[in-house]
């Protein structure tokens, strides 16, 4: 018998949407909250500025992945808790030391961080970043939504690569380059520079600089603007515009990992 394709498919091997339910309260460092097809994302550690580790590394990966395959997102915004988006910045003697592992270990690290970045651009309805403080570690992730506003008191700094003892391998070495051009976006990496939120917009990695208090709606005043056009509009979009970047990353992202795992395992 012919199948009834008025009816949804069952959810399953089929069908493997996911839906808010599944996610919502599944991670410890990020909460979400959805309204008319916004969803926000925020990140935290125990309900202060998020504390990098291999714990948010982890929930990140996951998470990009589900919010990507719950169809009832139309939009994302991701953002911050408190003073600091992402942090702590860490002592880079210390950090020197402690990079070293095996190459069973850097196998499983360098899996989380390659899918990390892929399941982030794999998501595909437009993604607004609202960076309430500094970004000190992963700032990559903000700077890869398609629009990127910044509170007064935001900075951008990749200080756990390169001054931190690690080659700047895992995707950092394609997104600013990009972002801010060959020239700025290697010195950058290779200076631990770390750039105020006027400074980053005038280096292309903010659209807008905005007061802490007007950022979170400033993102949601954007996000219902983009929710005016038709999904797929939104959605083909979204494909259009990050496809340059998805490209750059397939063919770069698992060559830098490489890198830095030879320099980590020796």
């Amino acid at each position: 018998a012919e199948a009834n394709h008025t009816e949804k498919p069952a959810r399953g091997i089929a069908n493997p949407m996911t839906m808010l339910a599944d996610y919502q309260d599944k991670f410890k460092h990020i909460s979400f909250r959805r309204e008319d097809g916004i969803l926000e994302m925020t990140l935290h550690t125990d309900g202060g500025p998020l504390r990098w580790g291999f714990g948010p590394h982890e929930e990140c990966e996951e998470a990009f992945l589900h919010i990507g395959r719950d169809r009832e997102n139309q939009v994302v915004i991701m953002t911050g808790t408190g003073e600091e988006f992402s942090g702590p910045a860490p002592d880079p003697k210390a950090n020197m030391e402690a990079h070293h592992m095996g190459p069973k270990e850097w196998a499983e690290l360098g899996w989380t961080a390659k899918n990390l970045l892929t399941n982030l651009l794999a998501i595909d309805v437009p993604m607004i970043s609202a960076v309430n403080g500094p970004a000190l570690r992963h700032a990559e992730l903000p700077v890869l939504c398609d629009i990127v506003l910044a509170s007064e008191t935001a900075a951008f700094q990749d200080s756990a690569h390169f001054v931190g003892g690690l080659v700047p391998g895992d995707g950092v070495h394609v997104i600013f380059p990009l972002a801010m051009g060959l020239n700025r976006g290697r010195y950058f990496l290779l200076t631990g520079q770390r750039l105020d939120a006027h400074q980053a917009k005038e280096h292309g990695l903010v659209n807008e600089v905005l007061a802490p208090d007007a950022l979170l709606p400033r993102a949601w005043e954007l996000a219902r603007t983009v929710l005016q056009q038709p999904e797929m509009n939104r959605r083909y979009a979204r494909l259009a515009v990050t496809e340059h970047l998805r490209r750059q990353m397939n063919e770069l992202l698992p060559y830098g990992l490489a890198l830095e795992g030879l320099a980590i395992t020796q």
